[in-house]
């Protein structure tokens, strides 16, 4: 699971980076436009992701004050 939103959030920092640097949506491009269901299927799963990823930065904090 760990590895699945990683991956994600790694899909979602690379589409933001194209948007800022060449307002290019590669998410909407491939998947019908920011409209279409399969791409907010995708935005959200990235949604997800983040938010499931804030567990790491809580494991860290946690390590750190075991050490």
């Amino acid at each position: 699971m760990d590895s699945l939103a990683l991956i994600l959030v790694i899909i979602g920092a690379l589409n933001w980076g194209l948007i800022a640097l060449f307002k290019f949506d590669l998410v909407a491009s491939l998947f019908g436009g920011q409209d279409a269901f399969l791409s907010r299927v995708i935005y959200g799963l990235v949604a997800l992701a983040g938010i499931y990823s804030i567990k790491f930065l809580t494991n860290r904090s946690n390590i750190k004050e075991k050490e």
